[in-house]
């Protein structure tokens, strides 16, 4: 058989495998979306403070980021479709008891916990994705899967913003409970097992240094917005993580057959990829909460409408996937893809960053649907381009390293966005706060960052806080226009063009 064929000839079997690998990533996407927009009725069912809000989506987060390299280490040697099987069980198990939390602290362990399991199911699904297809036929596949992840995104926040307001926030945790007994039935009948025969070992100090690394770093980067960059625990958090990724690279070398393989990232294209994978996930994913909240609290929208303004993004990331397998993967390389899809990102950020300060959707509207087309590009050319540079037999390496950079990039980007946001903010309002006022500018400034804009009874007071809000937003717009430009210059510079030809050209060549 040649290496570009496809594993699986059969189309019903092929349908099969694809909704087992797509559905898990479905429901990770969209379980986040739902959680998203239902964070105020939690804090007012559980009685929970905004820090344990927070938390409530920064464990799912940081066990989820720390846990995928591992999760695609184990995947490759005890097998993907069984590591498959064990993420969907403690997903669903995790969401059972999300819904039935009867306090915050067992919302938050039970958080962590559906971060374990949606780092297992992620790595073994794209794994098992790139094992079994091959060649145009593995394009196709990351471009369903890319759909698969749009359909989630689209419907997260107006399914979340629904099942809130009609069901309970319980349900945008009990939702996930029927999906996940199907997907282990199906998982355990139809999708074939595979790993990597020369993965005879776990890289145990591999693991335990790059997770502890992974969480001290994403810890740092949640609580220094709070507790100050220059607090001793944040800085002991960094150092401590610094040490630990220096020991993990020593791990490494050691290893006979390492976790990670740092051959790769010396492959421009797969180095290429990452960088504009990473990208994708800082400018454009972290977006997908801030303008939610920004439409909320600047625009004066209700959750459910706010999630409906989210569409011009979300439709093209479902769309778009399906256009670009069937008319541009055989005329355009993946390198172009990805940098136009950057550009666009880029571009889109721009636009919105310009009109942001109006307070107004419609001014907004060119640049969101720029966003999402941009990142309907990117969705599935990413994954499958990093893919492309890396033998099969290390598939789940590659999809873990993918994954964990991706999530990576949200705390990293919700992080860097937020000491901007706050930044910006508290330039405007020291700048414009009168002398007189009763209110103290620190007061003031949390309360524009967080959202609060309604507790000003004073016209001017209530005009410096929308002002603010505005200016922050737009500085945050801005920033990340420029991270994406940058990343698409390196896109185009890294990626080989050879590497990623059109999928006629290659199938010609092969």
């Amino acid at each position: 058989m040649s290496s570009q064929a496809p594993l699986v000839r059969d189309s019903t079997h092929r349908l099969l495998i694809l909704l087992c690998v797509s559905v898990p990533s479905f429901m990770i996407n969209l379980d986040s979306n739902i959680v998203a927009v239902s964070l105020s009725s939690i804090a007012h069912s559980l009685n929970a403070s905004f820090a344990d809000i927070e938390w409530v989506i920064s464990a799912y987060t940081l066990c989820f980021a720390s846990f995928l390299l591992p999760a695609g280490a184990l995947a490759d040697r005890y097998g993907r479709k069984r590591m498959l099987i064990f993420g969907l069980i403690v997903f669903t198990v995790a969401s059972l008891i999300c819904g039935a939390a009867p306090n915050a602290t067992v919302l938050k362990l039970a958080r962590a916990l559906q971060g374990i399991g949606a780092a297992f199911q992620l790595s073994a699904a794209l794994a098992s994705l790139s094992h079994a297809f091959r060649g145009p036929e593995r394009a196709r596949a990351f471009a369903f899967w890319g759909t698969v992840i749009g359909i989630a995104v689209a419907l997260g926040p107006v399914a979340g913003g629904f099942i809130t307001e009609h069901f309970g926030w319980e349900w945008a945790f009990y939702i996930n409970i029927p999906i996940g007994v199907a997907m282990v039935l199906m998982v355990a009948r139809s999708l074939p097992e595979s790993r990597d025969p020369a993965a005879v070992s776990v890289d145990i100090a591999g693991s335990v240094t790059f997770s502890g690394s992974l969480f001290l770093l994403t810890l740092a980067l949640i609580s220094g917005n709070h507790q100050g960059w220059s607090s001793t625990l944040v800085r002991s958090e960094l150092l401590g993580a610094a040490l630990l990724f220096g020991l993990f690279i020593l791990a490494e070398k050691l290893q006979q057959r390492p976790m990670v393989d740092f051959s790769f990232f010396r492959q421009r294209t797969y180095l290429g990829a990452t960088a504009s994978g990473l990208a994708f996930a800082v400018c454009l994913l972290t977006m997908l909460s801030y303008l939610p909240m920004f439409f909320q609290s600047g625009l004066g929208f209700a959750p459910q409408q706010a999630g409906l303004l989210m569409l011009p993004i979300a439709i093209p990331l479902f769309v778009v996937p399906r256009l670009v397998a069937a008319h541009l993967t055989h005329r355009l390389s993946g390198r172009t893809l990805l940098t136009i899809g950057l550009s666009l990102i880029a571009a889109g950020l721009s636009w919105v960053g310009l009109e942001i300060p109006q307070l107004h959707y419609l001014a907004l509207l060119p640049g969101l649907l720029l966003m999402g087309i941009g990142a309907g590009l990117l969705n599935g050319e990413t994954a499958k381009v990093s893919m492309s540079a890396i033998p099969p037999e290390r598939a789940g390496m590659a999809s873990g390293i993918s994954g964990t950079l991706r999530f990576s990039g949200i705390v990293i980007g919700f992080a860097v966005f937020g000491a901007i946001l706050f930044a910006r903010i508290g330039e405007r309002v020291t700048a414009g706060l009168p002398t007189a006022s009763e209110v103290d500018a620190p007061t003031l400034i949390h309360a524009i960052g967080t959202g609060n804009l309604s507790g000003f009874n004073a016209p001017a007071l209530h005009e410096l806080a929308l002002n603010s809000f505005g200016a922050g937003y737009q500085s945050v717009m801005y920033v990340a226009a420029c991270f994406a430009l940058v990343a698409a210059v390196l896109a185009w510079t890294l990626i080989s063009s050879a590497d990623t030809a059109a999928a006629d050209h290659r199938v010609r060549a092969s």
